[in-house]
């Protein structure tokens, strides 16, 4: 017989908080609460049904996927992060449908379009500018906020919370200071009053919210200082240009979508670097 000891089970309640303690499950619970906070303001039955559509399908389309991939059941945290953002970024107007189709679409992608180490692009951003020209579906950024004002300050310190635990402020930085600076000259320059309401809600509390929580994207943003810098000023120049040139809703996470191109680039030929080492 085996002298060995056998660990016993960690409580349920163990189990939760070290979890809550990771950087995915930091980034639900702040995400779920601002939603909740937000429904406040846009009224919960109007956002409910995007909602539970969105965060239903991801979870439903994602868990079989790394039951196969991984050989067990896992929790299918990051198809939630996507699928809360999804929902947090589309019109409550919107029918339930094109949420759930836009989320299950998501996830999708994450396994459809990868590199050798992770997905390229954001999976969010990316269905959410597809959706947009399948269906013309609008964007009102309810989830960061903007139907009320005074809760700015939560939106920006849980998002400084989240940035600084994830090692993402370097991009938010980068990201928001190009972006904005892009608008200040172009203000001097042309016409200010185009783009005078990129400096109010709902287009203020949008950049935050996409610079904190899809900016930072883990699997498609750089890891690595100088890299998140360069990334940063990709995302806010193209952001702009976007804004500038085509004018459409989605100029933000367009922006996001050719940084993801970048990065992915940029991981490629660092691959192919330790390749030629390794060969020598």
């Amino acid at each position: 017989m085996s002298g060995g000891v056998i660990a016993a089970p960690r409580p349920p309640g163990v189990i939760v908080r070290r979890y809550l303690r990771t950087p995915k499950g930091l980034v639900l619970v702040v995400l779920a609460i601002l939603a909740a906070v937000g429904a406040a303001g846009e009224g919960l039955a109007r956002v409910a049904p995007g909602l539970a559509a969105a965060l239903l399908v991801a979870a439903f389309v994602d868990a079989p996927i790394l039951r196969f991939r991984k050989g067990e059941w896992l929790f299918p945290d990051g198809a939630l992060i996507t699928g809360l953002i999804i929902a947090m970024i589309l019109t409550p107007y919107e029918p339930w449908h094109l949420a759930a189709l836009a989320s299950g679409l998501a996830v999708v992608s994450k396994y459809a379009i990868r590199g050798r180490s992770a997905n390229v692009f954001n999976p969010a951003a990316l269905a959410l500018v597809l959706t947009f020209h399948a269906f013309n579906t609008g964007q009102s950024w309810w989830g960061a906020l903007p139907e009320l004002p005074a809760a700015l300050v939560l939106l920006f310190a849980t998002g400084v919370f989240i940035s600084a635990r994830v090692n993402k402020i370097p991009v938010v930085l980068s990201f928001l200071g190009t972006y904005y600076l892009a608008i200040t000259l172009s203000a001097f320059i042309g016409d200010p009053a185009r783009v005078a309401e990129l400096y109010r809600a709902p287009d203020l509390h949008a950049a935050l919210f996409f610079a904190f929580f899809m900016v930072t994207d883990p699997p498609t943003s750089p890891p690595k200082r100088r890299d998140q810098l360069v990334y940063g000023v990709i995302a806010g120049v193209a952001s702009y240009a976007v804004f500038a040139l085509v004018g459409a809703a989605y100029f933000l996470l367009a922006g996001v979508l050719v940084a993801n191109v970048w990065e992915a680039w940029r991981r490629r030929q660092l691959a192919r670097g330790r390749a030629r080492l390794s060969g020598r």
